[in-house]
């Protein structure tokens, strides 16, 4: 039988970020600081390097949709970043 902890864990939905950037050695810190100053770690956290493209993919549970939005918009102003999409999965 799951713990009560790990029941409510499973109800949080995950919030998951596609992000296309310019390959800049300290993009992924400002990206991660977003969440950071909120005592947020994500769950998933992924970088790949394509050339002169920075793809991260990010899974974070936690907030409430309103505060991913806003994660996902502050992220999309950073310098070097192109395209920040947001989903639920």
């Amino acid at each position: 039988m799951p713990s009560a902890h790990a029941v409510a864990a499973a109800a949080e939905p995950v919030f998951v970020y596609a992000v296309r950037a310019r390959a800049e050695p300290g993009l992924m810190p400002r990206a991660l600081e977003l969440f950071a100053k909120r005592g947020l770690v994500p769950l998933l956290w992924h970088g790949a390097l394509a050339g002169p493209v920075l793809t991260i993919d990010i899974r974070i549970a936690g907030i409430d949709r309103d505060t991913a939005e806003y994660i996902g918009r502050c992220m999309g102003q950073i310098a070097g970043i192109d395209t920040v999409l947001t989903t639920t999965g």
